[in-house]
């Protein structure tokens, strides 16, 4: 990742006591600008379907949002606008290095986030399927005459008019409902490229995660086993490494390959060769610039776990080119914009940053909003969300559903085809997919009871208010 010069001063963080007088001050100042839209019902341009209790509260949120920035940052602030969004800044002085090529512009030094958006936002992929199913395709509308054909390349239509040539296209990939289940697992690393983690020895740290997310062709040996570990459990790769998938996952006949885009009949035919399970990523926005790998694996893995951690993302000040640990620098994604974004997510509870900047190692999370400091902001954008729209809040994790289906829990069959090698056929790829309820983690069961078993999957992208929800229910005969 390009790193970006800092100057000295910009390295000194004010104290504490400092930047919490200024943020409360500064968030009494929002507030009583706020409290005006409600003051006088009725009057044009106001909004009426705020309460003054939860902005207060959002606002105080806000401050300490700021205070995790300035402490965890490395030499970012966050500025607040109002109750949910919020600026976060590079210091002046900062040189951005990265240079954007299509719009002819360097990397801007601040970014601007609505909070509340963004917590409703990965709480949604803490209950998410990311991974493609039979039924998702089933019950989304025009699953597959439209969205079956944007994933199969070369496939030589708009549209899957032929049904069964693109069943045939992705059977080998498609299990019928999700092999994965959220709160499978308690703690999971995902592991970048960064040449910096060749700074750090969090190899031990890494492997004693209940699971791992590896992305592309990362490599897993012994060379740089101190650096990176050597557990090997899921891999997330875009379309040009999965036609290495072969080489990729050689050495481990257990560790998942997450295709992120699209597939095609010469990935078929690796993939019927491996002995490995290999699914589609599902919910990326397709035929865009999409965000890099890495917050498309914080995704997925969110999607599993209860605690993210990421390792090897380069989201540390002084970048000058963007490295990797196993090969020479080379082109890669905006990391200002990256870096910015994950320090948010930082202190928003999602992911834990691991960094060779954090020499200390500490394990002191405090400067962190708590869980409860963040159900309750959860809570309240939410039910704000909800006014804005007009719609009920108490649905819960099911208000957002914008298409309902109903499955059999015995449908379809497992992902594969009649044509497989044996090694496939005799192989334990499907595990996932033929796991027993009574083996998941006791917090997945719990989980599973409480949404009724509906399964939840984005249909485009990171909009609030699209998703397919599935029930699985035996139909009354």
């Amino acid at each position: 990742m390009t790193r970006a010069h800092l100057p000295a001063a910009a390295q000194r963080r004010p104290t504490v006591a400092l930047l919490l007088g200024l943020a409360l001050a500064f968030c009494l100042a929002v507030l009583s600008i706020q409290s005006s839209f409600f003051a006088a019902p009725g009057a044009p341009g106001r909004r009426l379907d705020l309460d003054a209790d939860d902005v207060r509260e959002l606002a105080g949120f806000q401050s300490r949002v700021q205070q995790c920035v300035a402490s965890r940052g490395l030499g970012l602030t966050a500025h607040i606008i109002d109750h949910c969004k919020l600026v976060l800044k590079f210091p002046e002085g900062t040189n951005s290095t990265w240079y954007n090529a299509q719009f002819k512009i360097f990397e801007p030094l601040e970014y601007k986030y609505d909070v509340c958006e963004t917590i409703l936002l990965w709480e949604q992929y803490r209950n998410m399927t990311t991974v493609l199913t039979r039924e998702y395709l089933d019950v989304r509308p025009d699953g597959w005459l439209d969205y079956a054909a944007k994933r199969i390349a070369q496939l030589g239509a708009d549209k899957c008019y032929n049904h069964t040539l693109c069943d045939e296209l992705l059977s080998i990939l498609l299990p019928a409902k999700p092999p994965f289940h959220p709160r499978q697992f308690a703690t999971c690393a995902v592991v970048g490229n960064s040449g910096d983690l060749l700074k750090t020895e969090f190899g031990q740290e890494i492997d004693a995660h209940d699971a791992v997310f590896r992305d592309n062709e990362a490599p897993v040996n012994k060379k740089y086993a101190k650096h990176v570990g050597l557990k090997r459990d899921f891999r997330l790769v875009v379309r040009g490494a999965a036609r290495n998938m072969a080489s990729i996952l050689k050495g481990s006949s257990d560790e998942a390959l997450i295709i992120k885009s699209l597939t095609h009949k010469e990935i078929n035919a690796v993939i019927k060769e491996l002995p490995n399970p290999v699914y589609l990523f599902q919910g990326i926005v397709l035929r865009r610039g999409a965000k890099g790998t890495g917050m498309k694996s914080i995704e997925l893995a969110l999607s599993m776990c209860d605690i993210v951690d990421m390792y090897g993302f380069t989201v540390d000040p002084g970048y000058t080119e963007w490295t990797r640990y196993f090969s020479a620098p080379r082109k890669g994604h905006n990391p200002l914009q990256g870096r910015a974004y994950y320090q948010l997510l930082e202190c928003l509870g999602v992911i834990r940053i691991h960094s060779p900047m954090r020499a200390q190692r500490v394990e002191d999370w405090s400067d962190i909003p708590s869980k409860e400091e963040i159900r309750r902001a959860h809570t309240i954008a939410f039910r704000l969300k909800k006014h804005e729209t007009g719609q009920l809040a108490e649905l819960g994790p099911f208000s957002n559903c914008k298409v309902w289906g109903t499955v059999d829990p015995d449908y379809g069959p497992v992902s594969g085809t009649s044509d497989m090698s044996e090694t496939r056929k005799n192989s334990n790829y499907s595990k996932w997919e033929l796991l027993p309820f009574e083996k998941l983690r006791r917090e997945a069961q719990e989980h599973h009871i409480q949404m009724g078993g509906v399964s939840l999957y984005k249909m485009d992208g990171n909009k609030l208010d699209d998703l397919v929800c599935v029930r699985h229910q035996r139909s009354s005969s």
